[in-house]
């Protein structure tokens, strides 16, 4: 090479490196991964031996070991490195987020959440993995117009018919003298003979009005005002005898034999089963006392206690079914007759009065009854019972979307019938709701956190930001951790 040659390359070699562009040269104390690291910014520190334990800022441990830094791509490794994370929502579904990892006080870990998932349509439906639908055997029954009824249930004591009972009593003070029907429970026919019985005053009666009877037949060709007075006086002896309760058939018996009778028979004033009786043979009875109690038992009553909130569904007329004790498997037939206008404040039960045919005589008064009363059956839109989640403040069902999906739908619910649910907002016919381990469906999949969307709870825009983490201070920089740090955590940190 001569010199012109040699002196050419040299010049050009030093315009290349003033012009910046004809050896690369790195500056020195500068690297790729050095660039990198100094645009990321973590999202907090832990604790080298106990991930459990973070910090907003630099800290040392106990050891002196630097806190190590977490960054977002550290979180969100592998595939998931592009999807942005927003915060760490509570395991069963609690209203409780946090920016960073932590732990719930069952040891469970905060679940993440992204921003592809906040904004989902999905968001609100709960996903269950096929291997696990057939684990807790879940079932599904389809939404559909039919009958539905409720059966109310009651129970009761039999009771005699307040319009069949009859009493004996006496308007006048006499002494027993015989007794015809001397054991209770005994039946009796109307007009059969119970006591005779002897009364001075009874007797003075007979004879005014025999006497007064008497002298009207020999005054019949007397002055007219005679006769007036002696049958005015006769009629008054005879109304007597009637207003003391001397039968019909007594005063036929007394016109007849035409002198007065010492004793005077009582007989019943129905048909019936003698129920009480206090009268004995030789006693004295005053005026009022009453001596015998007769029921008329061909048919009794009900008397069934109904609790308020179903008081509602009973109407008069209304056919019931009774059951007894004494009777298993025997149904009674009968009817609402009468609902009572009052409510006992203890039991907060009203009285409801069921009228029963009794011709054999198997319903004994006092006798415990079990009562159901069935309401009439109307056309509605149902799901099963089962499918109904009861929240307190809002009632839900689960509602197959298809691959594994449920959404948790609230609905608005009419009458409760004995094995079905009248629905009349919330869902529509032919679609299939979760009828069996729903309950275990929202423990397994975090049912309330799929419902934010629905209620009060929903986790809005501020509550989806993530916060930084808590200060800690001098417990960061000793590696102490504060009592809330102690309770969050993440395993794999």
């Amino acid at each position: 090479m001569n010199k012109s040659t040699l002196l050419a390359l040299v010049a050009a070699a030093a315009l290349g490196a003033a012009a910046d562009h004809w050896w690369p040269v790195k500056p020195s104390g500068t690297s790729s991964l050095g660039s990198t690291a100094a645009v990321r910014k973590p999202l907090y520190y832990r604790n080298p031996m106990n991930p459990s334990v973070t910090s907003s800022a630099p800290a040392k441990d106990e050891m002196g070991m630097d806190y190590v830094p977490v960054y977002e791509e550290d979180l969100n490794g592998g595939a998931e490195q592009l999807r942005k994370l927003l915060y760490y929502r509570n395991p069963m579904g609690l209203d409780d987020t946090s920016p960073m990892p932590k732990k719930d006080a069952m040891g469970m870990d905060y679940i993440p959440v992204f921003a592809d998932e906040a904004g989902s349509e999905d968001n609100n439906l709960v996903k269950i993995s096929s291997d696990k639908i057939q684990k807790l055997g879940v079932r599904m029954a389809e939404v559909k117009e039919g009958d539905i009824s409720r059966t109310v249930h009651a129970v009761g004591v039999i009771e005699a018919d307040e319009r069949k009972l009859s009493t004996v009593a006496l308007k006048f003070d006499a002494f027993i003298e015989k007794l015809y029907v001397n054991a209770t429970g005994q039946l009796v026919s109307k007009g059969q003979p119970l006591f005779d019985l002897y009364s001075p005053d009874l007797l003075s009666a007979q004879r005014e009005y025999l006497t007064a009877k008497n002298g009207l037949a020999m005054l019949a060709n007397s002055e007219p005002w005679m006769q007036d007075s002696i049958k005015e006086l006769a009629q008054s002896g005879l109304e007597k005898l009637r207003n003391w309760g001397v039968s019909e058939t007594e005063i036929r018996n007394l016109e007849k034999q035409g002198k007065a009778q010492r004793t005077l028979v009582i007989r019943s004033p129905a048909s019936g089963i003698v129920m009480e009786k206090t009268a004995l043979a030789g006693m004295r009875a005053a005026a009022g006392d009453t001596l015998f109690k007769i029921a008329d038992l061909s048919s009794v009553w009900v008397i069934a206690e109904v609790y308020e909130q179903e008081i509602g569904l009973v109407s008069p007329g209304q056919p019931v079914r009774v059951m007894l004790d004494a009777y298993p498997g025997r149904p009674f037939d009968g009817k609402v007759t009468f609902i009572y206008p009052t409510l006992n404040a203890q039991t907060r039960t009203v009285k409801v009065r069921i009228e029963l045919p009794n011709p054999q005589g198997l319903l004994k008064p006092m006798m415990y009854a079990h009562v159901e009363m069935v309401t009439a059956a109307r056309q509605a839109l149902v799901v099963p019972r089962s499918s109904v989640l009861d929240g307190g403040k809002q009632t839900l069902v689960l509602v197959e979307r298809g691959e594994g999906r449920f959404e948790p739908r609230p609905v608005k619910l009419g009458m409760r019938g004995d094995d079905t649910v009248e629905v009349l907002e919330g869902v529509r016919s032919s679609e299939k709701v979760v009828v069996a381990a729903n309950f275990l469906i929202d423990a397994e999949s975090n049912l309330r956190a799929a419902l934010n969307s629905f209620g009060a709870h929903v986790l809005g825009p501020e509550a989806s930001k993530p916060e930084p983490p808590p200060e800690q201070g001098d417990n960061a920089a000793s590696g102490k951790s504060s009592p809330a740090a102690d309770h969050a955590g993440h395993d794999g940190m």
